[in-house]
């Protein structure tokens, strides 16, 4: 990610290399210029490059004519929130994700409060590389006003969903690693509400980051003694714009990514008010899909990413959807995956089956993912994906995201990079070693195909 990555999801970026102010500005001019009438609210995660390209993105978009709502710090989630309740045209969100701290980005929302899908994205693509920007006169600059509360109407909407009366009975303990991000601000208001004995960790959002940003278990090490070692019930571990959430148990084990959507999907299955369908990604666990058989309930799988999982959310009229990397969607909240929603509602879950996080966590079923890369260019992607779908004929073959072949007890998905010239092999099976032999065999075809 040396380079400026532009997408139809974004773009992101080295700040003062690759992502510099005037990058900024003509971003948000394509913004504008295709953006319907209204309000365009901007906020940021705790980043502390966020003020200077908040800075120069409010000013880009009055020098477009536009008025502008600053929300300072505020979760993705609670952006996508925050535009349906001001009845905004749409947002601009700066975050890099679980990047490094040189890195920062954009991420766009439409006036629906979702992130913009592939056709909108592409859009905003294309007019800043067409490079036109519209300025306006000086009788037509737009206004700034600041939001000083951006995070109610979405801890309503997210405490609306759970027994907050059963929960508070409980009195958990409760560990919150923000890390430094966006997400401590509402975190610590959410939790307290459900009447938990908070631990705060990183709650400041100033990006001074006390570990890799990315809750994944190698850099949650630290995290996880501290949860132990503080006798808390649960630790809650966001990334840095909390549309992610990793989950350890109270003897400072790493239960992970995945689970929070599986238990969630648990959750959501025992209530009325959340039963229909459901949508995941084709590369989250079969967890989700397998709770959802049991329950009767249809399970869709589509393409990897936020929007895509909630373009078939709405399609289907789905209940409940998410991507196995940490992030629920409860539609009733918004079509933005969500770590507050999965806080509160695994806390519901704990409370409501009278079960520890250890105990909900091992009685899922049981399933090993196993991840490799392997080197290909661009214009061998086909070939080398028509090699695979014609080796290993004999599962279910889907084209919607690259290459995904499912069996009975197993799955393997093979997609290109948007970044780099490489393929992602991901496969999930009941057991470690079937999970790795799929890769490998894949491996193997891919190496035939380009050598």
């Amino acid at each position: 990610m040396s380079k400026l990555i532009i997408s139809v999801s974004g773009l992101r970026g080295i700040v003062g290399e690759t992502l510099d102010p005037l990058v900024v500005a003509r971003y948000a001019a394509a913004f504008s210029a295709n953006a319907p009438a209204g309000k365009i609210i901007v906020a940021r995660d705790g980043r502390a490059t966020g003020p200077v390209l908040r800075d120069c993105l409010t000013g880009a978009l009055r020098a477009a004519g536009r008025d502008v709502i600053d929300a300072d710090v505020a979760a993705t989630p609670t952006v996508g929130v925050l535009v349906r309740h001001l009845q905004a045209a749409g947002a601009v969100q700066i975050s890099a994700s679980h990047n490094p701290p040189p890195y920062n980005g954009i991420k766009l929302f439409g006036a629906d409060g979702r992130v913009l899908d592939a056709r909108q994205g592409a859009t905003i693509r294309d007019a800043y590389f067409n490079d036109d920007p519209q300025w306006v006169s000086h009788d037509q600059l737009g206004s700034l006003q600041t939001e000083a509360d951006p995070h109610t109407p979405h801890l309503a909407k997210v405490l609306d969903t759970v027994d907050v009366a059963a929960i508070r009975q409980r009195n958990f303990r409760v560990l919150l690693d923000s890390n430094h991000g966006a997400g401590g601000l509402l975190g610590k208001r959410l939790l307290a509400e459900l009447g938990c004995d908070v631990v705060a960790v990183g709650e400041t959002p100033d990006g001074l980051f006390e570990h890799t940003p990315e809750p994944t278990a190698a850099n949650l090490q630290d995290i996880a003694a501290r949860v132990r070692e503080a006798n808390c019930d649960v630790g809650f571990c966001q990334d840095p714009d909390a549309d992610r959430l990793a989950l350890i148990d109270a003897d400072g084990r790493y239960i992970g990514e995945e689970f929070t959507l599986a238990l969630c999907v648990q959750r959501a299955l025992q209530h009325a008010e959340t039963t229909g369908a459901m949508v995941i990604n084709c590369a989250s666990s079969a967890m989700s899909e397998h709770l959802g058989k049991q329950a009767g309930v249809e399970v869709y799988r589509s393409a990897v990413g936020e929007a895509n999982v909630a373009d078939l959310m709405i399609a289907k009229g789905a209940a409940y959807g998410g991507e196995g990397n940490g992030g629920p969607i409860d539609p009733r909240v918004g079509y933005v995956r969500d770590s507050f929603v999965g806080m509160a509602q695994i806390l519901d879950l704990m409370q409501s089956s009278e079960r520890t996080l250890a105990q909900l966590a091992d009685a899922m079923p049981r399933y090993a993912i196993h991840k490799t890369t392997a080197t290909v260019a661009n214009d061998k992607l086909p070939q080398v994906l028509d090699a695979i779908a014609g080796d290993m004929n004999d599962g279910q073959q889907d084209r919607q995201d690259g290459l995904r072949i499912a069996w009975d007890d197993a799955w393997l998905l093979v997609r290109g990079s948007n970044t780099e010239p490489i393929v992602r092999l991901i496969a999930e099976a009941g057991q470690p070693d079937q999970a790795a032999e799929l890769c490998q065999r894949a491996s193997k075809i891919v190496a035939q195909v380009t050598m």
